[in-house]
């Protein structure tokens, strides 16, 4: 295969093209790239939608999580170098053609652990104390009187102290999620293959060695683990026969993890007590085309877990010190998170061998890995620091800040940004 050239920049060269394909909004991103490169966004849903410029041109994409990039999306663009998938999970790239095709792929995995962790634990407890459906009738107008209306109004609730969280997947986020529950009295056991041992002498929990022992053991089961060929539907009909009758199924990680029809199955057979899931198979999530759509004791939430002000701008000037890392320096070594370098080909990492000043240390923009903030100002001496941002697509509408729009079809309303 063709190899793809270097990621040319400096005074000699235009700046190199990034888009945002599923998104429009660049505000936060346009101060940490623009001394570099131009930004476009193209707030597309498929390559279909994208611009022709785009795919010939852009040697740097940033991703949300609603579109989706396999071989034959992969193969439409022709100068790509690296794509930045703004989030922890990257299950919507075909990380293995990209490497094939000399493309890097990266995530931002260490933004909105607090903030998934939290919300973890918030739908923890409002299956434990039914908060949501208690608060709900009373929006509704529903009187709850006395300890006989309490007690019908209340039923199920269930005390937290004593019972057994079982985490699958002790990663960032459910080492969060550890430490959280063990101050809320759980006694919290974990399953992840991959870890090596020792680590829950370290936190003070028990390690479990099969999912079978950890649904088995388990009171209330959260899920933490990424999602990849070997373990989706990891919840199905099957596993949750393995679980303690009336226990609380929560996932905050990937959809694809829980089989919805079983799901629904075992909450309308009370198999399983409640569930909460902020994360569903088919999104944006619809209760109308469901198999969830008349579950009892289920609350869902709309990918929304990883969400705070803070978290996302944090996410969002990651994932553009990225992009500029990959166009300062060099691809992948410069990276923080390339998590596709064992799918390198040799003819695609001979791609990488590139000469002094075309896609390295010496002329051109100089690399600093620390420049990532949007208050951090201009480096002086820098190249073109002290032009204002332009655009290398004069005809096409452009934005303040030199983002442009790339987009040839309608426009449409403002992209969700998930994690």
């Amino acid at each position: 295969m063709a190899g793809r050239g270097p990621i040319a920049n400096g005074p000699m060269h235009p700046r190199p093209l990034v888009a945002l394909l599923d998104g429009r909004d660049c505000s936060i991103e346009m101060p940490i790239l623009k001394d570099v490169a131009t930004v476009a966004f193209c707030d597309a849903q498929s390559t279909s939608e994208i611009h022709e410029k785009v795919l010939n041109e852009a040697v740097g994409a940033l991703m949300w999580h609603s579109i989706t990039l396999r071989k034959e999306d992969l193969e439409k663009f022709k100068s790509l170098r690296v794509i930045v998938r703004a989030g922890s999970g990257y299950d919507n790239v075909d990380t293995k053609s990209a490497g094939e095709l000399g493309i890097a792929v990266c995530n931002v995995p260490g933004y909105g652990v607090e903030e998934v962790a939290d919300s973890a634990l918030c739908l923890i407890l409002n299956l434990y104390r039914r908060t949501y459906w208690l608060a709900t009738m009373v929006k509704e107008g529903k009187k709850v009187a006395g300890p006989e209306g309490i007690r019908e109004a209340a039923a199920g609730s269930a005390r937290i102290r004593g019972d057994t969280l079982g985490i699958v997947g002790l990663g960032r986020i459910g080492t969060a999620v550890a430490l959280r529950a063990k101050t809320f009295g759980f006694t919290v056991i974990f399953y992840d293959p991959y870890l090596h041992d020792g680590v829950e002498k370290s936190l003070g929990i028990t390690r479990v060695y099969t999912l079978q022992d950890l649904l088995f053991q388990s009171d209330c089961v959260t899920l933490h683990c990424s999602l990849n060929e070997h373990n989706h539907h990891l919840i199905n009909d099957y596993t949750i026969k393995q679980m303690r009758p009336g226990a609380f199924l929560i996932n905050t990680a990937r959809g694809g993890l829980v089989d919805e029809h079983a799901l629904a199955s075992a909450l309308k057979e009370g198999r399983i007590r409640a569930s909460a899931l902020d994360v569903h198979e088919n999104e944006p999530f619809s209760f109308s085309n469901s198999p969830l759509k008349d579950c009892p004791n289920l609350i869902c939430t709309p990918h929304s877990a990883f969400y705070s002000d803070q978290s996302v701008t944090e996410l969002r000037e990651m994932a553009a010190g990225e992009i500029r890392r990959a166009i300062v320096g060099r691809i992948p070594d410069s990276l923080r998170n390339c998590v596709n370098k064992d799918y390198f080909t040799s003819s695609s990492t001979s791609k990488l061998n590139y000469p002094e000043g075309m896609n390295g240390s010496g002329s051109g923009y100089p690399y600093n890995p620390l420049i990532h903030s949007t208050t951090e100002p201009p480096l002086s001496g820098t190249p073109h620091a002290h032009m204002p941002a332009h655009s290398t697509l004069p005809t096409l509408p452009t934005l303040p800040e030199s983002s442009s729009m790339i987009n040839h079809q309608s426009q449409k309303p403002d992209s969700a940004e998930s994690h």
